[in-house]
């Protein structure tokens, strides 16, 4: 068992930046999944919403953010001595236990914020990949468990999480180095295109630096193969659809990346993608639910 966490005052645990489910790149908890799952959803994404702003707070020193957030992880896992302050941790281990779902998708989560006040550049992309797997997929399987889902379709829920990640943090390159200093663009490749990292803070892509985003897109394009795969390999039409949706949009993102300039603009879906990826997902994922991976 880890060492216990002293709690933080009363009230002054979280630090709300007024971001939600409508900032994301995915519908969350959206009409699609059943209604009776929707609240447990909605629990998590306060949980990690929560955390996730206690780790972007550009306040709060490094010390700080860990012990609040491994505050946040002992109350996830039931220590003794959290009160209100964690009430987000203690409605997800309500909800997870309600649903025989595994708080460690919590923790993992937990863990990987504590490593962003931790570790603020990147250089390979095995490193990258090492963050996702604590940052972004378990979300997905999470929300796999909670359908009831086969671990098997990990490996297609992974690829899915990881590409919104990455490409989120391409999408916010400029901010999250201006603002966080914090680069998830890959130094060793920058060194490798004749870039550097204080590209990222110039009005526009240098070369290296569009080099760069480029091979990164391409890594996610790899992904997409597996990625696509998860309709198929999901019971749940509910989840089938919804994840043929984050699936197009997903593959949207890559090429609006492509074509866009981060640091000029936000490269951002428009309400067409959206509305587009909406209707053809939920489609095919209705129809591809059950097939199984080929």
């Amino acid at each position: 068992m880890s060492e216990a966490v002293q709690p933080v005052a009363p009230a002054s645990a979280e630090t709300p930046s007024g971001k939600g489910a409508k900032d994301e790149n995915f519908p969350v908890g959206s009409f699609l999944l059943p209604k009776y799952l929707r609240p447990h959803v909605a629990t998590f994404y306060a949980f990690a919403r929560a955390i996730d702003d206690v780790a972007d707070n550009p306040d709060l020193p490094g010390e700080e953010k860990i012990r609040r957030l491994q505050a946040f992880d002992a109350a996830l896992r039931g220590e003794p001595g959290y009160g209100a302050e964690y009430q987000k941790a203690h409605a997800l281990r309500a909800s997870m236990i309600e649903t025989g779902v595994t708080t460690q998708h919590g923790s993992d989560l937990v863990a990987a914020f504590v490593q962003d006040a931790q570790k603020n550049r990147y250089a390979k992309w095995s490193e990258l990949l090492g963050y996702c797997e604590l940052s972004a997929n378990p979300v997905g399987r999470y929300l796999l468990d909670l359908h009831g889902e086969e671990k098997s379709g990990y490996r297609y829920s992974d690829a899915l999480c990881t590409v919104l990640q990455i490409v989120n943090h391409l999408q916010d390159c400029a901010d999250d180095k201006r603002e966080l200093d914090r680069v998830y663009v890959l130094s060793d490749w920058l060194a490798e295109e004749n870039g550097e990292i204080d590209d990222i803070d110039k009005p526009a892509l240098s070369e290296g630096l569009r080099a760069v985003i480029n091979r990164m897109l391409d890594g996610c394009d790899a992904l997409m193969e597996d990625a696509r795969q998860l309709p198929s390999a999901l019971k749940s039409k509910h989840l089938a659809m919804e994840s043929a949706i984050i699936v197009r949009l997903a593959d949207r993102l890559i090429k609006r990346l492509r074509n866009g300039d981060p640091l000029t603009s936000r490269v951002a879906l428009s309400k067409m993608d959206f509305a587009l990826a909406g209707l053809r997902g939920a489609v095919a994922g209705f129809f591809d639910a059950g097939k199984g991976v080929h």
